[in-house]
């Protein structure tokens, strides 16, 4: 069964190598196409003028959020569970502290409004 199945995929093998070459158009001589591009690397390139520079900057924006601004990506940030060891107050129903950069926000949970903001220590 072995010996069967492997000579099958022989057989296979060589008829789909066999059916997938192509002929020659009639009328045009068959010249051989280079599949590789040589390139001197030790020549200097002369079209190539421009000189790329990456700079990388770090850019800190702070938001100024205030009492009953909406906040749109609370959810991407840390949730703040041990409010009581971080000296904030307990949230109310529907309300949850998370921490944003160096401060913590208590929003609410279903639309978002900043119900208190506090300075991280």
């Amino acid at each position: 069964m072995k010996r069967l199945a492997l000579s099958a995929l022989a057989v296979s093998m060589l008829a789909a190598s066999a059916l997938s070459g192509q002929a020659a158009p009639l009328g045009q001589p068959a010249a051989p196409q280079a599949s590789t591009v040589h390139v001197d690397w030790r020549k200097p390139d002369h079209r190539r003028t421009e000189k790329r520079v990456i700079v990388k900057k770090k850019v800190v924006k702070r938001d100024h959020w205030k009492r009953g601004d909406k906040y749109r990506d609370w959810r991407k940030h840390e949730r703040v569970n041990d409010w009581q060891r971080r000296h904030l107050r307990r949230p109310g129903p529907g309300q949850q502290w998370v921490r944003v950069g160096n401060d913590y926000m208590l929003v609410s949970v279903l639309s978002g409004v900043i119900a208190g903001i506090v300075a991280a220590h």
